[in-house]
């Protein structure tokens, strides 16, 4: 008495169960209730249950895991002992989709001589066209080693779809796979027949790999047919890459690659305006290359970051990095998966394991460099505009703004400063300027010039020019060896040279006169060591020009239009290489159909790296700011003997290293302060912590309460600018009546009072990589509700910032994480944790909350860091639940180039625990002239009254006249300390 089954498929689509022997009735009347399918290519669609022919009225529940391939039917009351035969359906799930077909003029007939499927979607940001089938790649031979995976990838032409002949797919690749780290590792697809370019940034490697693989935070396995790389996180199990999909292809000028993710949570890429800090995984792709473009949604922008990070469902977090400088879109589909398309280049990936999102930046930045460490008068308020019509129009502002009593540190000047925009030269309207700079400055300000990189080849006697003509400096055409000429300077700005009451028909000659031969620009390849010397030249003789009256002793650089921008498509005379300028497939970017020239060179144009390698404009566009950031810093502090700082427009990774950025040209609408917090944090992750947006708007004119409400979130954007266009109103806080102006003082008062706290951040983001504008979720990822807040930030991991940022709104709806909090105004624990709380916010206030746990440095405010740097010092101590509290202060002199690296620092610790707080000073080898004290300490979340302080060093106690009190909101305020910076105390209450 037995029973005995047979089970086959058929058709891969048909298992039937057939009963060969059945002579037992089990008693416990056993079912079959489910069918697990592995190894499954698509979604099950339907699922029919049939018994001896005869259809069963069955309704099965059904699921499926694209990642794993497994479908799953479920509710199946197949009894023991029976024949059945169980049929289904496959079909093509839409988030299963990849774009077979993505430029923008897909049909069917198209889609179908691709090879590929068509089936018209409903939304039409899903593709109708779609790969039906796996890529026609296969692994053909393999090396393992314990160092990394070296493999060869052949083509199966069978499986070639139809293509153009840049696009058509090279037959044998190179793959390589390096455990570089136990943390990070590199994979690299390439043509190992023939050279390409490869990008010429330099990463900090190990010489050779260092990770073992007991300690590896990862795992790597190959897919052999249809070829695939899949990344393991190995405590986990959870798979972070893999790219067994139909879209892999790699050709001269189209290179494919997919990968699903782990979640829908992905941050980064760049630079584009975002409307959220999490991309939005519904069939979204954004562009990449660099171009002269304001803000703007889906729009391409100033930067090329081609980063991201990602959460994985149990909160650990990872990053990976294509090291690609060419034209590419990245498409985000709900599967979750993510595919990338550059139009040149190799495929060169890194990844970072984390596993916290602040491991993955400070990973990240040990990988691309850590960020500069600006100097400390660059913390303070700045102030621009461009329009200026003459020095004396700055010096008025510089003084209304000193009568107001407003902070200001820094005052800059747009190219009005130049003689007809010429980089390197004078405008006789602003022949006063090197005396305003001079006198400001010991007042105890600072000051910054623009400079765009683009030189007019047009003047009859323009040094600049003719030396980097003799030096062989600027971008060439690539066939000639001629430079290569386009248009920079706005007609507009030489309209202004024509005299108001001139007859109209001399003006008229003189414009066209100006359309056909003035402006004609040169671009210095900054990545020839020859441009890197002129370049210093030029910059050293504006800070020590041989006529005294001419000499601008500027502080800072602002390096504008490096992407580079032009105000015409392409050259003088047009472009000469279709194939580059227009490729078979155009990236997703901004004026798809005028190709890649759109307010750009060309594409041939030819540069020289640094070794005399030659390089195309094709490959090297995105890189034009990249390679001006590390000349600009070395020429400035050449010129100035200071650490100094450049703010550029354009970015790739590693820019960091030389550069602040700030977020361009945006608009003064409400939208904008939003987004300026998205951005700020992106740019955290690209590892450039010295950002910030134009407070107040530079496009259009600023409105009372939007200008006020920017400027209260605006005094913590680590570059603190106020910037606008010309013809606008003016909007610095001084133009403004009264009341604006006790709002611009006070919160830039707060600002001052902190910087101590975010120098210290701004050094630990150089030294280790941490990020300085912190998203809520880096300190807090396993709260899955942070996962998505973008309207609020921190300042590192202690103080959270919570802005107004709509139009009459007088409260603010804000997510406080599971901590204790402080109100940084009173002092007081709020009680909010792990909630949202609606907070009354007057145009006045904005709200700030300081984390228990944390002590945060602070220092008397002043109008300017040179006097505040000179005044009274303070802690406040921010107990957690434990009665625990810790931080730290780092001081230099502020000015000094590589303080950090020479040594010539001070770095004290602060520890608080129960009734104790130590001071200890952990690096010594700074004294500040102006014998600082800590005079006050606060310390916030006492439960129990406190009467008397001691103050001890070495174990000994020590005079005191020190004052204590504690209020009735739990803060022992003690007063008149006389604590000197440098030295180590203990501190003990009862």
């Amino acid at each position: 008495r037995f029973l005995n089954y047979d089970y086959y498929i058929i058709f891969q689509n048909v298992l039937t169960m057939t009963a060969t022997h059945s002579n037992y009735a089990d008693p416990n009347n056993l079912k079959f209730e489910e069918i697990k399918i592995l190894g499954l290519p698509q979604e099950i669609g339907s699922v029919s249950v049939s018994q001896n022919n005869v259809v069963q009225d069955y309704v099965p529940n059904i699921t499926y895991d694209p990642a794993a391939k497994v479908g799953v039917i479920k509710g199946l009351p197949l009894e023991l002992g029976k024949s059945y035969t169980v049929q289904w359906t496959l079909t093509m799930s839409i988030t299963e989709r990849f774009d077979c077909h993505p430029s923008d003029d897909a049909t069917k007939e198209k889609c179908e001589q691709l090879g590929c499927s068509w089936q018209e979607a409903e939304n039409s940001d899903i593709p109708s066209c779609y790969y039906p089938s796996s890529n026609p790649y296969f692994v053909e031979k393999v090396d393992y080693s314990s160092t990394g995976i070296m493999a060869t990838l052949n083509l199966d032409r069978s499986k070639v779809r139809a293509n153009e002949a840049y696009l058509d797919p090279i037959s044998t690749l190179r793959l390589e796979v390096k455990y570089h780290l136990n943390n990070m590792l590199q994979f690299k697809i390439y043509d190992y027949q023939n050279q390409r370019y490869e990008v010429p940034v330099p990463l900090n490697l190990p010489s050779s790999p260092s990770s073992s693989s007991e300690d590896r935070l990862y795992d790597v396995t190959l897919q052999a047919k249809p070829f695939g790389i899949q990344i393991r996180r190995r405590s986990t199990g959870t798979v972070i890459w893999n790219s067994a999909l139909p879209t892999f292809t790699f050709g001269d000028m189209f290179i494919q690659i997919s990968t699903r993710l782990a979640s829908q949570y992905i941050y980064g890429f760049g630079e584009s305006e975002h409307p959220t800090f999490r991309h939005n995984m519904s069939w979204n792709t954004w562009g990449m290359f660099t171009r002269d473009q304001p803000p703007t949604y889906k729009r391409n922008s100033y930067g090329f970051q081609p980063f991201y990070m990602a959460l994985e469902e149990d909160s650990n977090a990872h990053g990976v990095l294509l090291l690609n400088s060419n034209a590419m879109d990245v498409t985000f589909q709900p599967t979750p998966a993510l595919t990338y398309r550059t139009i040149g280049g190799i495929l060169d990936f890194y990844m970072v394991l984390g596993p916290t999102p602040e491991l993955v930046v400070q990973e990240y930045t040990q990988l691309i460099g850590r960020p500069v460490m600006p100097p400390y008068w660059s913390l303070g308020f700045q102030l621009c505009r461009y329009g200026y019509a003459n020095d004396s129009e700055v010096a008025q502002v510089v003084e209304e703004m000193k009568e107001a009593q407003i902070p200001q540190d820094v005052q800059f000047v747009d190219i009005d400063y130049m003689e007809r925009n010429l980089d390197f030269t004078l405008s006789p309207r602003f022949a006063g300027l090197p005396a305003l700079i001079n006198k400001i400055k010991a007042e105890g300000m600072r000051f910054i010039i623009i400079l765009d990189p683009a030189i007019s080849a047009n003047e009859t006697n323009y040094p600049a020019f003719d030396r980097g003509v003799a030096s062989n400096i600027f971008v060439q055409w690539s066939d000639t060896k001629e430079i290569l000429y386009s248009k920079v300077l706005p007609r507009d700005e030489y309209l202004n040279l024509c005299v108001v009451d001139a007859h109209p028909l001399i003006c008229l000659v003189f414009f066209l006169f100006l359309q056909n031969y003035v402006s004609y620009c040169a671009f210095p390849d900054f990545f020839r060591n020859a441009t890197t010397e002129w370049y210093k030249r030029e910059i050293l003789e504006v800070y020590e020009n041989p006529d005294p009256s001419k000499s601008l002793k500027f502080d800072g650089l602002w390096t504008d239009m490096n992407e580079p921008a032009a105000f015409m498509n392409g050259a003088m005379g047009g472009c000469r290489n279709d194939l580059l300028n227009y490729p078979p497939y155009m990236p997703k970017l901004a004026y798809r159909s005028t190709g890649l020239i759109y307010k750009t060179p060309c594409m041939e144009g030819l540069h020289y790296l640094p070794d005399g390698t030659p390089a195309r404009h094709y490959d090297v566009h995105s890189l034009y700011g990249w390679s001006q950031a590390r000349p600009s810093l070395e020429a400035l502090r050449g010129a100035t003997k200071e650490r100094g700082i450049i703010i550029s427009r354009s970015t790739y990774p590693s820019s960091g290293r030389w550069v602040g950025h700030w977020l361009g040209d945006n608009k003064a609408t409400w939208d904008q302060l939003h987004k300026s917090i998205i951005g700020m944090m992106e740019f955290s992750l690209f590892g450039i912590s010295y950002t910030g947006a134009d407070i107040c708007g530079f496009f259009n004119d600023s409105q009372y309460e939007l200008c006020a409400r920017w400027m209260e979130l605006g005094s913590f954007y680590p570059f603190s600018r106020n910037h606008n266009e010309k013809g606008t109103r003016r909007q610095d806080p001084a133009s403004w009546d009264d009341n604006f102006k006790n709002i611009s003082r006070n919160v830039l008062n707060i600002r001052y009072t902190l910087l101590p706290y975010l120098y210290t951040l701004l050094h630990d983001a150089h030294a280790q990589g941490s990020t300085v504008i912190r998203p809520v979720l880096h300190e807090f990822v396993g709260d899955r509700t942070t996962w998505d807040i973008d309207e609020q930030f921190l300042w590192g991991p202690a103080l959270l910032i919570s802005p107004v940022l709509k139009l009459g709104d007088r409260s603010v709806n804000a997510y406080f994480p599971n901590a204790r909090w402080y109100d940084y105004h009173t002092n007081t624990y709020t009680g909010y944790r792990g909630q949202f709380q609606n907070l009354s916010a007057p145009l006045e206030h904005i709200h700030l909350h300081v984390r228990g746990g944390y002590i945060l440095p602070w220092q008397n405010p002043a109008n300017t860091t040179a006097y505040s740097r000179k005044n009274p010092m303070g802690l406040t101590v921010a107990l957690d639940d434990n009665q625990s509290a810790e931080g730290h202060l780092y001081w230099d002199d502020g000015v000094r180039i590589d303080a950090y690296e020479d040594g010539v620092y001070l770095l004290t610790s602060f520890t608080a625990k129960q009734n104790v707080l130590e001071i200890a000073v952990t690096h010594q080898n700074y004294t500040d002239p102006n014998n600082l004290m800590f005079t006050e300490i606060r310390v916030l979340g006492l439960p129990s009254r406190a009467t008397q302080v001691t103050v001890s060093q070495n174990g000994a106690t020590i005079p005191s006249n020190h004052n204590v009190n504690y209020a009735t909101n739990q803060v022992l305020q003690i007063t008149n300390l006389q604590l000197q910076l440098g030295q180590s105390y203990t501190l003990q209450w009862s």
